[in-house]
């Protein structure tokens, strides 16, 4: 199949913005509990939507007495709290534009920021945030303000708010239609500077509004989710709105740190995560239960759980069987690993890589559905996903309402619908080359529809291999499942125009010192001096030769280099959204890479 569509259930009307959901859940449920967030005392308070409005009301006053027009582009840098999104709103009903930077940005990302968007306030939140700017701000003629939340910044903004009247953001609220400009969101990047996708309010309130309707196991009556990924990143955005648009009660985990502690004290119904989160999760239980001397035990209710979920899709379902051993690993495995989320949890959202069909599978016998989805920035971003009564574990779903998805004759993913983004900021030559005139998105990914409208993306079209035998290539394809090993932190395919396909890998820290323990290695055994070790390169080998199951032998990976350190952020091979940049990995470790080939 080349094209699959599915008609809209809403359709958002030319004077609709983001903050309207807002407005008419203070007025229908004004008691319902929108938001918990923490206090100065550690504990968490109810934010009713009244309240939240309200809240609303007075900080996009402050921007208004501080002189921000419609608009002006507000730049917001801060870790995933409340006062993100209660800034969020506000300066939406401000009538202004948000540009969110991460709050892991260095200095050079959050001044070009900064600058081509031309913000003329920023709110940040710590003081290194506000020094970072400090140092860059006689270059950014544009920034007239600068707030910072751990120094009381919002009820700077809350106090100044006083001197403009209310009635003003009632004004602008209503001159604010579909079309205005709703955010800036500079996609990170793995090569050169980041892009600015301009997304109007009605791109993501299309998105949002027709994915709520085929999502009631997530957005229905008395939900509730902790969201702890960057709301920098368009994903868990989408996120943000989504509660607010169904009435759902949110939290925020500002330190992923402190996750499993707040994930108890929450109890959410579903989370949002990407798919390094769910692997940790399943190898440390993997890696618990064999440290107590139940690893037989695990492995037999890992394939159970896998089967049973599997069986779900036959027309016959899971057998007597197989159904009683379930309910048996329910009790002794299952119910356990759910208690580890919360208790409540049944449901989770998984997006910014693929999952893999062991993972899915796995989760949903467990008892968890992850609901696996496809986007990108540039369309606002979900684009399809897999649905209560429409999933196909493997794949990323079908088309949301509202969305058309095309698979061009090279095998690129394309997309049409009121979701795909505006064009990049400043940047005509880039958005001529992403947006069709008649309004295909090319996102640069290639995949396939099945005959049932189930997109499976299988590469990055910039990222193609092509050996120097003329065969081409998808490292994402081995990468994920050599990462899916409990050790593996990243691996990075190479071989382009060489005789054969290797790979670098990195360990995972978390995992290491189990497997040194179990090796019988000093606890503080260094990886530089690991990286020959037979042991640990016969368990690496395991993941290698499982990921080489799945493609040709002339794809397959033939050597791998376990590398002496892992990718980061702060060492430049990793975006802030946590993709390689390959570019740098291949220009850092580049002697590594000519010895492999023996160059």
């Amino acid at each position: 199949m080349r094209e699959f569509s599915v008609p809209p259930i809403v359709t958002v009307g030319d004077s609709a913005n983001l903050t309207d959901p807002v407005w008419d859940n203070a007025e229908a449920a004004p008691d319902s509990v929108q938001f918990i967030r923490r206090d100065d005392s550690g504990g968490w308070v109810d934010v009713t939507c009244r309240q939240f409005r309200d809240e609303v009301v007075a900080v996009a006053r402050g921007l208004v007495a501080a002189g921000v027009r419609p608009g002006d582009r507000v730049a917001l840098m801060s870790r995933t709290r409340y006062e993100w999104t209660l800034v969020d709103y506000a300066v939406w009903a401000a009538g202004a534009v948000t540009v969110p930077i991460y709050e892991t940005s260095s200095t050079e990302q959050a001044a070009w920021i900064l600058a081509d968007s031309g913000a003329v306030g920023a709110v940040v939140e710590t003081t290194a945030h506000a020094t970072l700017v400090a140092g860059v701000r006689d270059d950014l003629p544009d920034l007239a303000h600068l707030w910072q939340i751990d120094l009381g910044g919002v009820d700077e903004l809350v106090a100044a708010g006083a001197a403009a009247e209310p009635a003003e953001i009632d004004r602008r609220r209503a001159d604010l239609g579909s079309s205005d400009v709703a955010t800036i969101i500079y996609t990170s990047g793995t090569t050169g500077r980041p892009k600015g996708c301009v997304l109007t309010h009605r791109n993501m309130y299309a998105d949002i509004a027709n994915a709520v309707p085929v999502l009631p196991n997530l957005f229905r009556p008395n939900a509730s989710t902790l969201l702890f990924l960057p709301l920098a990143h368009s994903f868990a955005r989408l996120i943000q709105i989504g509660v607010v648009h169904a009435r759902v009660t949110m939290a925020h985990c500002a330190d992923p740190k402190h996750l499993v502690a707040e994930l108890q004290e929450v109890k959410p119904t579903f989370v949002l995560s990407v798919p390094r989160v769910f692997e940790k999760v399943y190898n440390g239980a993997k890696q618990k239960a064999e440290a107590a001397g139940k690893g037989k035990i695990f492995a037999r209710a890992e394939a159970v759980a896998i089967a049973y979920s599997e069986a779900l899709e036959t027309s016959s379902g899971p057998g007597l069987g197989l159904r009683a051993q379930h309910a048996l690993f329910d009790k002794l495995v299952y119910a356990k690993l759910r208690a580890a989320l919360g208790g409540r949890c049944r449901d989770a959202i998984s997006g910014g890589a693929p999952l893999g069909a062991r993972l899915g599978h796995f989760f949903r016998g467990v008892g968890v559905t992850v609901c696996e989805g496809y986007g990108l920035t540039e369309t606002s971003p979900a684009a399809s996903a897999n649905l209560p009564d429409y999933t196909r574990i493997g794949t990323v779903g079908r088309p949301l309402p509202g969305v058309t998805i095309r698979i061009a004759d090279d095998g690129e993913v394309l997309i049409a619908g009121d979701l795909v983004f505006q064009g990049y900021w400043h940047n005509e030559a880039a958005t001529t080359e992403a947006i069709t005139a008649d309004g295909w998105f090319h996102t640069g990914d290639l995949g396939s529809l099945d005959g049932d409208g189930y997109l499976t993306i299988t590469g990055r079209k910039k990222e193609i291999i092509v050996t120097a035998g003329g065969k081409n290539v998808a490292p994402a394809v081995l990468e994920d499942q050599v990462r899916a090993h409990r050790l593996v932190s990243q691996c990075l395919v190479v071989g382009d125009r060489q005789p054969f396909i290797a790979a670098l890998v990195t360990l995972d820290e978390e995992a290491l010192p189990a497997w040194l323990e179990s090796a019988g290695l000093p606890a503080d055994t260094d990886v530089d001096s690991l990286r020959g070790n037979e042991a640990l390169r016969a368990e690496i080998q395991t993941a290698v030769d499982k990921a080489n199951q799945s493609v040709s032998k002339a794809e397959a990976i033939k050597v791998f280099r376990v590398l002496p350190r892992d990718f980061t952020e702060a060492t430049g091979e990793l975006t802030p959204s946590m993709k390689v940049k390959r570019q740098v990995v291949h220009k850092t470790y580049a002697a590594e890479i000519a010895d492999i080939y023996g160059a």
